[in-house]
């Protein structure tokens, strides 16, 4: 089975980019988007009645902010969306599909920095963390087979980022939130793409800055 994970950084701009064509020609059997930053309403329409495809979207009370969304070309055999605290389900952060016995989680795990970039959300970071970890790993510890996939918003190692010194106290690669990528892995978890790619230069986030992407200056924070 091929699963696609993609952080669209808003679905409605990246309909306009070719979205639909793209999930034409990839042969995905299961994608999943985050920060799809749109209600199910607000949708375009070529968006709402994919051609063999089944929906399923998650948005944030807040408008315009935050959401996931899991597109699949058999239907899921159930969906679930809430981790059990308001302060986690009202911002459209994840969803649990199973697909006979296998189990697939698509998540958009928050960011440490508040409004001003103060590091104010790194408790509610880590308490997303643990609340999703609590939930899934009973699962894989009775043996079913589980794939969570998402943006993590922490790069693991240093050489998940291309400076890790100078980024050793911001928000993505702090000792706390790599800890809790650690505990995944104490556990039995598998970093995937690490299993097939151990070489340094590949991420899959940059920011706008000019010259960065061009200069490959990135984060791998999307799992």
């Amino acid at each position: 089975m091929r699963i696609v994970s993609w952080n669209v950084n808003g679905i409605r701009a990246c309909a306009k980019k070719g979205f639909a064509d793209w999930l034409a020609r990839d042969g995905a059997e299961v994608v999943g988007l985050q920060e799809v930053r749109a209600r199910e309403e607000q949708l375009p329409e070529e968006l709402c009645g994919f051609e063999g495809w089944h929906t399923h979207w998650i948005s944030a009370e807040k408008a315009g902010y935050s959401g996931v969304g899991l597109l699949s070309r058999r239907p899921p055999d159930g969906v679930e969306a809430s981790l059990g605290e308001d302060r986690f389900d009202s911002e459209g952060r994840f969803q649990l599909a199973r697909f006979g016995r296998l189990l697939v989680a698509n998540g958009y795990f928050p960011n440490g920095n508040g409004p001003n970039r103060d590091l104010s959300r790194i408790p509610y970071k880590l308490d997303f963390y643990q609340r999703v970890f609590d939930l899934l790993e009973p699962a894989r510890e009775r043996g079913e087979p589980i794939l969570v996939m998402g943006d993590f918003n922490t790069a693991h190692k240093p050489i998940d980022l291309a400076r890790p010194k100078s980024n050793e106290k911001t928000s993505g690669f702090r000792p706390e939130e790599r800890e809790e990528l650690d505990r995944w892995l104490r556990n039995g978890w598998t970093d995937t793409f690490r299993v097939f790619e151990p070489g340094e230069g590949h991420y899959t986030w940059w920011s706008q800055r000019q010259g960065v992407r061009e200069k490959n200056i990135g984060w791998r924070i999307d799992l």
